[in-house]
């Protein structure tokens, strides 16, 4: 939390600082309302004098009144601040989220980083807010109740001051238990977040395998683990108020019990005494407060170290200054004028690539291979061989663990991301279709006309389906492209990456929805509008494929084959029977 504090808090610290003097004056004029009233009934009232009477009642109603009005506007600006804190907190994660690299965004899994952009934030929220409201208001309540006390009856006030210690060793306990406890909660949360994304994105297999059933008996299981998490806290939590309860009506009656001596024995009077009680119950309702506000504290402790601990995670951005300080030591001068040959002849490379998701074992072992610019290479192999891990390294994705992937002749890692990326237009599998409409689908928010976005709609094959339905490119799409069958998304996922003629194209089997003669269309207008981009084609489809200038054989992340369509005939048998089993012998 003192992290947090540090960062987005301190800032405000000027507007807090104006609120809680507002919220200051208020609340001491609330406790001069029972003193006012003690010193009228023992000292007023006994004269019979009406105007000294009307007088004083005229200071209780002023004292109400700038009470009111302090605390409506401290907690106006209470809620102000806490609503602009979360605002640029849930904007710094968000962009930080955005920056992560693959790598970090798998570490922390994306049902948790959206756990950390809703509920955390949700938490660090309320106790922005609370703590202006209760955290000023609360104390001031307490510390000047017990000083009202103290002043009016010192014996009375000592009953109160025997309990306190009490309570304080309550709460530390409590406080203690519990935010441990609300981690936990929070690390379930994120499992629950998981299990309702993965099942309402798989809705429709659900149910076409009939495991409705099955994923309600999941879906409970996770629920109680999450509920039985907030029980455990929530009891733990709930030590407080019963003890505090307890505790105080304990005192309280000993206060009653001892006044009623003390105004017996004329040691006290009776103004005194009712004031006394009303401090009292002010002191309860402070105490009670304050409880409330550990729970709080609690869970947004929890939530903020979770924030911070994203917020301070490695990210892209760093790579820009690290990159700029490789520069300035004369390396990318060196490095540039070594390569300069090498860039004019090869593209896209590998040499001896060895990567590894985990750390444990590679994913793709020893692997090169050279792409010359305005060329194609085409990639297949089974599934899990490690064709997407090839365009994940070449956008550096992630960062290979033993040799090289080089982009125009110059090793990825000393490239800004951003700029790299910009040379590419890509197709992921299962690639994301937007809740907008085809034109901004296409565009993406890239500076593209819409002549721009026509023409690769064109070449896509896709300006056939959209002009059929009778509509233009200002269509809207439903979420996920509900509303388009699984050729029409691939055919907008393809003028997305086509839109604006990258340097290369990837395209990672994004033509499998596509019947045959689509997808050679599709390959004829690449090859007659693209003549200058180097395109990589991943595909399970020999006829996707056989016509690039290199195709690439994986098999469990090792190269069994590298070589045209006919030299791959020749030499690799894997090759030889997906072609046999897709084509025929012929």
């Amino acid at each position: 939390m003192q992290r947090l504090i540090s960062k987005y808090i301190r800032p405000f610290y000027s507007r807090m600082a104006f609120g809680f003097l507002v919220k200051f004056t208020g609340t001491i004029m609330d406790l001069f309302l029972p003193w006012i009233l003690a010193y009228m009934i023992d000292n007023i009232i006994p004269q019979g004098e009406w105007k000294k009477i009307i007088e004083w009642g005229f200071v209780m109603l002023l004292c109400s009144m700038v009470a009111a009005i302090g605390t409506t506007i401290a907690n106006r600006m209470a809620s102000k601040v806490a609503t602009d804190v979360t605002e640029i907190v849930r904007h710094d994660l968000f962009e930080k989220i955005m920056y992560l690299s693959n790598k970090e965004t798998d570490f922390w899994t994306k049902p948790s980083l959206i756990s950390r952009l809703t509920t955390d934030t949700y938490n660090v929220h309320q106790a922005v807010s609370r703590l202006q409201r209760m955290g000023v208001r609360s104390p001031i309540l307490l510390l000047g109740g017990l000083m009202m006390t103290l002043s009016l009856d010192p014996v009375l006030a000592g009953v109160l001051f025997c309990i306190m210690p009490v309570l304080a060793v309550i709460m530390v306990f409590v406080s203690k238990k519990s935010i441990p406890m609300y981690l936990e909660m929070q690390g379930a949360i994120d499992k629950f977040v998981r299990l309702v994304r993965e099942d309402i994105s798989g809705i429709r297999v659900i149910k076409a395998l009939s495991k409705t059933k099955y994923e309600s008996e999941r879906f409970a299981k996770i629920n109680e683990e999450v509920v039985e998490r907030d029980r455990k806290a929530g009891m733990v939590m709930a030590i407080t108020d019963p003890s505090m309860n307890v505790l105080l009506n304990v005192g309280l009656v000993c206060v009653v019990i001892v006044g009623a001596y003390r105004v017996n024995a004329g040691t006290s009077e009776v103004g005194k005494i009712l004031a006394f009680l009303t401090y009292f119950t002010i002191i309860l309702n402070a105490m009670l407060s304050i409880s409330k506000m550990f729970v709080i504290i609690s869970k947004a402790v929890a939530s903020s170290n979770r924030i911070m601990d994203v917020l301070e995670s490695e990210d892209e951005k760093g790579l820009k200054d690290e990159l700029e300080a490789w520069e300035k030591e004369g390396n990318g001068a060196q490095n540039n004028g070594a390569q300069n040959n090498r860039t004019q002849e090869t593209a896209l490379e590998f040499r001896h690539v060895t990567f590894s998701y985990h750390g444990t074992e590679p994913n793709l072992q020893d692997i090169s291979f050279a792409v010359k610019k305005g060329e194609t290479l085409g990639i297949i192999g089974q599934t899990g061989s490690g064709k997407s891990t090839i365009a994940n390294l070449f956008m550096r994705f992630y960062d290979a663990g033993e040799g090289q992937v080089l982009v125009n002749g110059k090793d990825v890692r000393k490239m800004n991301p951003g700029t790299l990326r910009e040379k590419f237009g890509v197709v992921f599998q299962n690639d994301t279709i937007f809740e907008n409409t085809i034109f901004e689908n296409v565009r993406l928010g890239r500076d593209l006309t819409e002549e721009q976005i026509q023409e690769a709609l064109l070449y896509a094959r896709a300006k056939e389906f959209v002009e059929n339905k009778g509509s233009q490119v200002q269509e809207q799409l439903d979420i996920k492209g509900a509303n388009l069958s699984g050729g029409q998304k691939q055919r907008v996922l393809i003028a997305r990456a086509l839109a604006a003629h990258p340097e290369f194209l990837i395209l990672d089997d994004s033509s499998s929805a596509l019947d045959y003669k689509t997808d050679a269309a599709l390959r004829k207008e690449i090859r007659e509008h693209f003549k200058g981009t180097t395109t990589v084609i991943i595909a399970q489809r020999i006829s996707s494929i056989m016509h690039a200038d290199h195709i690439l054989v994986l098999e469990d992340g090792r190269q069994i084959g590298y070589g045209t369509h006919e030299e791959l005939m020749k030499t690799c048998e894997l090759y030889r029977e997906i072609s046999e089993s897709q084509m025929g012998e012929g």
